[in-house]
């Protein structure tokens, strides 16, 4: 360690760019394998994760600086990559290609809620039927990245779910082969899915990266976005939690409604819902109408 240069920082992150360190072998799980393919991002994600160990070496007084220091990193480009309305709608018609299959309909299915709530592909896939909150419009997950986690959920997805695949029973939404167990085979059959297809370089981090860019088109904060999709600084995280916010419950059901209807192959004219006179007003009427409505029941009963 007290022999690594600068030269040799660069040196190695050259060849992981390269794909020089490239590996596909098999692991001691069954039908396992470890495949490491290297590229611009690898190498970035290395360096950095080789680096942070290096300035605690530097810490601890083992080496006196961190050659990573000073070493220019490519930009990793993992977060740019976004839909665009036109591919939402190419999206939508794969995975009605693979719904139709039938082998693939689970995996076709949690790729729709992933696209529709921004959630990260772990917590989709240990998604339990008892975290799916129908009365409160969100999903109460026990064990997100940044722990327990209240996340808002749009119309569409609560539909699903009202269908009898999450709300009243327990288990996993997307249960596996063997008892108790999450559907481990999602990473297989997102291979299947999406190979030789226009949209074959897209990972579910882009549907989650895709959710947050099509919120901030609509008008939404940032803030909001955070909370909608379990950003740390802005997630919902409190377990003890009874009531979502209103203003995300309908943050979370224009975004997913707008997504559906991409997917669906809707042609949208504008995307500015949040700001549009005309949609606030007849929003704004039905809302109030409803109420006076209930409000009137309410007193003939009485009565």
């Amino acid at each position: 360690m007290r022999d690594l240069s600068k030269a040799d920082i660069a040196q190695a992150m050259k060849d992981i760019m390269a794909g020089k360190t490239q590996v596909n072998v098999k692991t001691g799980k069954l039908r396992g394998r470890a495949i490491v393919r290297g590229g611009v991002g690898t190498a970035t994600r290395t360096i950095g994760l080789l680096g942070g160990i290096l300035s605690y070496a530097v810490d601890l007084g083992i080496i006196e600086q961190n050659p990573v220091h000073g070493v220019r990193k490519p930009k990793d480009n993992v977060n740019s990559r976004r839909l665009s309305e036109r591919e939402y709608r190419t999206l939508g018609a794969i995975l009605r290609k693979a719904t139709a299959d039938g082998q693939y309909a689970m995996a076709a299915q949690m790729i729709r809620i992933i696209a529709l709530t921004g959630c990260r592909r772990s917590e989709i896939i240990n998604l339990r039927r008892e975290e799916v909150d129908i009365d409160g419009s969100c999903l109460r997950l026990t064990d997100s990245k940044e722990g327990a986690s209240v996340r808002p959920v749009g119309l569409p997805v609560l539909e699903y779910f009202r269908d009898g695949h999450g709300d009243g029973a327990e288990g996993y939404v997307f249960p596996g082969w063997a008892e108790d167990t999450p559907f481990g085979s999602f990473p297989n059959h997102w291979s299947k899915i999406f190979t030789d297809t226009d949209l074959a370089d897209i990972t579910p981090h882009v549907l989650r990266h895709s959710f947050a860019s099509i919120a901030n088109d609509l008008g939404f904060t940032e803030a909001t976005i955070a909370a909608l999709v379990g950003h740390s600084r802005g997630t919902v995280t409190s377990r003890y939690i009874h009531t979502v916010d209103t203003a995300l419950v309908m943050a979370a059901d224009n975004i997913a409604g707008y997504i559906q209807g991409l997917l669906d192959g809707a042609a949208f004219t504008h995307t500015s819902y949040a700001l549009d006179p005309e949609s606030r007003k007849a929003s704004l009427a039905d809302f109030l109408g409803k109420t006076a409505s209930d409000d009137n029941k309410g007193e003939q009963a009485v009565i």
